[in-house]
């Protein structure tokens, strides 16, 4: 990925999405299986949270890169915003302030965004989860931001550790957020229905009674590891 810092200043009109038939695929399945089907691979940092409880979202990736304090570029972002976009917004350097409000999820949602992904903060809450927007955030914060210095718009970014390019399919639910990337998003798909339903299955044997030591076979293993019973 080339450095975003490179790219200041620029709004890229024309991305490539993934594919709609496998995002709407990937927006079965929980941020964990997907997480795993990929390989253990494309979690944002834990930090990163539903701002209300509930919260979840399945989309294809904008990308911002904003920069401290200021929110001028996720106003440029909204009109590049298609129907089941979600906005992925990173930040030139840590910043908590308040990026994102109420005034924004209503331009956001009037162009059909799916939710919004930010390593910073946000504010309004109690209106968020009224208008049933999801957005996942690093932090809280009422501070309040200007719109003086350009970031960019549909640029690969780096957010909470993970990195998103332009129509990369981002998920997210209460486990945390995932980010797949646009031309693995139907095998990964396939992928994460063949685990979804194995786990089915693994369901049934466990409510069973069946104990995980016995299905998984692990008592030989943990006798060599030297495991004791004591009585």
């Amino acid at each position: 990925m080339s450095n975003p810092l490179n790219q200041l200043g620029v709004v890229h009109r024309n991305i490539q999405r993934a594919d709609a038939a496998a995002v709407q695929h990937l927006s079965q399945f929980g941020v964990a299986t997907i997480h795993e089907a990929m390989g253990r691979v494309g979690l944002m940092k834990p930090v990163m949270r539903p701002v209300w409880r509930g919260a979840k979202l399945c989309g294809t990736a904008v990308t911002v890169l904003l920069q401290p304090g200021d929110n001028w570029m996720l106003h440029v972002a909204a009109e590049q915003i298609q129907p089941g976009d979600v906005v992925v917004a990173a930040c030139t350097a840590d910043s908590t302030d308040g990026f994102f409000g109420d005034l924004l999820a209503t331009s956001f949602k009037a162009r059909g965004a799916a939710g919004l992904i930010i390593d910073g903060g946000v504010r309004d809450i109690d209106t968020l989860e009224s208008m049933n927007f999801p957005v996942f955030a690093k932090a809280i914060s009422a501070r309040g931001t200007i719109k003086a210095t350009l970031g960019s718009v549909n640029i690969p970014v780096v957010c909470a550790s993970a990195a998103v390019s332009p129509g990369d399919v981002v998920v997210a639910d209460t486990d945390g957020v995932v980010v797949v990337p646009a031309a693995l998003a139907a095998a990964v798909a396939a992928k994460a229905q063949a685990r979804e339903d194995n786990e089915v299955s693994k369901r049934e044997i466990f409510a069973s009674g069946v104990l995980g030591l016995d299905y998984y076979k692990m008592r030989e293993g943990l006798q060599k590891a030297g495991l004791q019973y004591l009585d």
